[in-house]
Parts: structure tokens; C-alpha cells; sequence
């Protein structure tokens, strides 16, 4: 796990890096109303990154060779969709769904990564509260994030909060290192299996934390195109991700 630890002057980058990415996650959260192509939001964050100085990270990422690229900067997620759905003109956002926005970004060859769920105008008590528990459990897991604690620390906090409020703890994804590439080393899941290693978090490493959860079961499957993880159930799906570096005493927040 060579790289880990980012040294002073990376971690000042990745302010930086992580603040475009803040301000280009608002402008496309802000922008999210029934009617809109998800073109549309594409384009957004692409102008706010690039006047910033920075590039989209997810734009043409590959996550082995023989793979297809990834086909836009945005990936928006709508209902039953889990993350990688991508920003194309035909898909038109309506009243009533939800919808998660993920996206990074590349500062001076430093990457941060971010994601929200928002709802479509009026939603259902039941998708309302999926978004809420959602956001608490990130909350929870970065409240674990502390030099000298453990990987399985911040997923225990996640998936207590998730299944303690009934909801499905997607197991197939997971939150990552993050810095030099857009995913590094340790992986951070979203549950404690019996088989994950005791990572313990030191000073310096910076994470991307990002539960991802479900009105029904954890079982997801890939679509045709190669990217879009949906719930094999049709169930509703929410996502929240921050990256943050570790710190003595906590955690710094970079995506601000």
C-alpha cells in the first residue's frame, strides 16, 4: 500500500481539489428539477471544474484495460440505479425520483471524490427517509475516521446505522483511497465481513467514504452498457461520499 500517506504539500493540493469539486457537486445539486437532461447537469460541472483549473477525473476511466471508458464527467443515478449511471441527453429527470450525483476531480494530478442523493421535487416518505439514513451513516463512518482506529471502525458505523433504520447495505461496492488516482488502497467497505483485514488508519491517508444503501435487498448486477450497478430488486438506492484526510485527532474534510 505504498502511497498511503500524502505528504503536506498533496494534502494542500487536495484542498484545492476538493473544493472545485464542492462547488461543482452545489452547482449540479442546485440545478436538479424534473425536466432537466442529465446532459444538462453534465455540463455544468464540467464548466465550474475547468474554469477552477481542474479536470473531470471520471470522464474516459477505465477500471481495467479491456473495459469501455466511462462515457461522462457526471454520473447520475436515477432510482434503482447504484452509482456509474451516465449523463446523456435522452435521460430526462421527473418529479419524483431520486437521484444520485457522483463525481471527482483531477487538480494538478491530485483527485478527490464526492456524492450526493437528491430527491426530484415531492417524494415518498419512504425515499425521503432512505436519502436521510443515508446521509446520517456517512456522517456516522467519518465519525470513526481517527488516527489509530480501524478501516472496519468507519464500516461498522455505516452499516449499523443503515440496517438498524431497515435498510439493505450494498456489499459488491465500496469506499477506496483516494489522492494519486482516482481509487487506491484500503478498500473500505460499507459492512464488516469476516474475512477484512485490520487496516488501521494513520495520519495522513486521505479516504473517499461513500455508503451506498437500499429500500430492499444488497444484491446489485450490472446493465448492458458495462458501467450502471443497479439493485437486482428494483429497490431504491441512495449514495453519499466525502473525502477527507486523516488527522491525529479526526478528520479534515476536503470536500468543502
Amino acid at each position: 500500500m505504498a502511497g498511503l500517506i500524502k505528504s503536506a504539500s498533496d494534502i494542500e493540493t487536495l484542498r484545492q481539489s476538493g473544493k472545485i469539486l464542492a462547488q461543482a457537486m452545489t452547482a449540479a445539486v442546485e440545478a436538479v428539477r424534473s425536466g432537466i437532461n442529465t446532459e444538462e447537469l453534465e455540463n455544468i460541472v464540467v464548466a465550474v471544474i475547468t474554469k477552477a483549473g481542474g479536470k473531470p477525473a471520471f470522464k474516459g476511466y477505465k477500471i481495467h484495460p479491456q473495459d469501455p471508458p466511462f462515457p461522462s464527467a457526471l454520473c447520475v443515478s436515477i432510482n434503482e440505479e447504484i452509482v456509474h449511471g451516465s449523463s446523456l441527453p435522452n435521460r430526462v429527470l421527473k418529479e419524483g425520483d431520486i437521484v444520485g450525483l457522483d463525481l471527482g476531480v483531477n487538480y494538478k494530478d491530485r483527485f478527490t471524490d464526492m456524492a450526493r442523493t437528491v430527491a426530484v421535487g415531492k417524494v415518498g416518505q419512504s425515499a425521503r427517509q432512505l436519502i436521510k439514513v443515508t446521509r446520517e451513516s456517512l456522517a456516522k463512518g467519518l465519525s470513526q475516521v481517527k488516527s489509530g482506529n480501524f478501516v472496519s471502525d468507519i464500516s461498522q458505523a455505516i452499516q449499523n446505522h443503515l440496517e438498524t433504520n431497515g435498510f439493505g447495505v450494498v456489499r459488491e461496492l465500496v469506499g477506496h483511497g483516494v489522492g494519486y488516482a482516482v481509487h487506491e488502497e484500503p478498500v473500505i467497505p460499507n459492512y464488516v465481513g469476516s474475512n477484512q483485514p485490520k487496516i488501521k488508519l494513520q495520519a495522513g491517508m486521505v479516504l473517499a467514504i461513500e455508503p451506498m444503501s437500499t429500500l430492499g435487498n444488497y444484491a446489485v448486477k450490472t446493465l448492458k452498457d458495462g458501467w450502471t450497478v443497479v439493485t437486482q430488486d428494483g429497490s431504491l438506492s441512495a449514495h453519499f461520499e466525502d473525502t477527507v484526510v486523516v488527522t491525529d485527532s479526526g478528520y479534515e474534510l476536503l470536500t468543502k
